[in-house]
């Protein structure tokens, strides 16, 4: 097939958003784990959401790359989104064997594994339970250490408790998102008030686990893309180093914890370039 015909298919293969996109199902444990599809190529880019998320946090990303010839994979990780929620203890470890179940039903050998936030520990994990379906991992404004102890944690997670619940994560989205963006505040509230409280609540004493972040190192293509404004400790670039020392680490100024949602362009150039740089063909530009 020549270079232009598959730029071609890619595009018009691409000219389906992510929310047109039709719902696919994997199976993990009996249950039900939705993911899109959208693109086709040699490549295949999957896209992890963070805490109380869903897919939907990355439909500009989703649309951009498959048109870029990019094949691209977003999911609801259990307990989130159109996924089941059963009852079980919603850990790092299920959350990266949900992304494997995902990937053996939409017949993906490896893939360059996209987590923000949250989503961070979840493709590092997937990583350490298949390093060889993992071609690189990206993480978007999340953390490869923990950020805080499990009693932390219990204690960050008091308002979330009770019947405030919900209110309660519209302030969090509000504190995470710039006031000049009232348009994404609400795509986010809307979003997140849909996880149910017992998930929200055992994702997040999950992530304080100290399991989640041993210090074993990676060893396949890494890059960190972080806001500014979330503040990240003096240390932390050198701490990435020592897991990875060929490491490239991104800083973006003007934007928010939702960096991907804000600054679509910026961060798709320093995604792009990326793929670019981990030794497979560059792809076509989207036009």
């Amino acid at each position: 097939m020549s270079a232009l015909l598959a730029a071609v298919l890619a595009l018009a293969t691409a000219s389906v958003s992510l929310s047109d996109a039709p719902s696919r199902y994997a199976t993990l444990d009996g249950n039900r784990i939705h993911y899109k599809v959208l693109g086709s190529g040699p490549r295949t880019l999957v896209f992890v959401h963070g805490w109380t998320g869903s897919l939907a946090m990355w439909r500009l990303q989703a649309a951009d790359f498959a048109a870029r010839g990019f094949r691209v994979v977003a999911l609801d990780l259990p307990g989130h989104g159109k996924s089941d929620a059963p009852e079980v203890s919603y850990t790092m470890a299920l959350f990266a064997r949900a992304v494997d179940a995902v990937l053996r039903d939409a017949g993906v050998p490896r893939a360059i594994l996209i987590g923000h936030s949250m989503g961070t520990p979840v493709v590092r994990e997937f990583y350490r339970q298949h390093p060889e379906k993992t071609e690189a991992l990206v993480s978007m404004d999340g953390s490869l250490r923990a950020l805080f102890s499990p009693e932390d944690a219990q204690r960050i997670l008091a308002p979330y408790r009770g019947a405030g619940y919900a209110s309660q994560l519209e302030r969090f989205a509000d504190y995470m998102i710039p006031e000049n963006r009232p348009e994404l505040r609400a795509e986010a509230k809307a979003i997140m008030t849909k996880t149910p409280q017992r998930v929200a609540l055992s994702a997040f004493e999950s992530l304080a686990d100290p399991a989640n972040y041993r210090e074993d190192p990676i060893r396949v293509p890494l890059l960190c893309v972080l806001a500014r404004s979330s503040r990240w400790p003096d240390d932390y670039e050198a701490f990435v180093r020592r897991l990875a020392p060929d490491a490239e680490i991104r800083v973006l100024d003007g934007a928010g914890h939702f960096l991907m949602l804000e600054k679509p362009e910026e961060v798709d150039s320093v995604l792009a370039a990326f793929f670019e740089k981990t030794g497979a063909p560059a792809p076509p530009e989207a036009k």
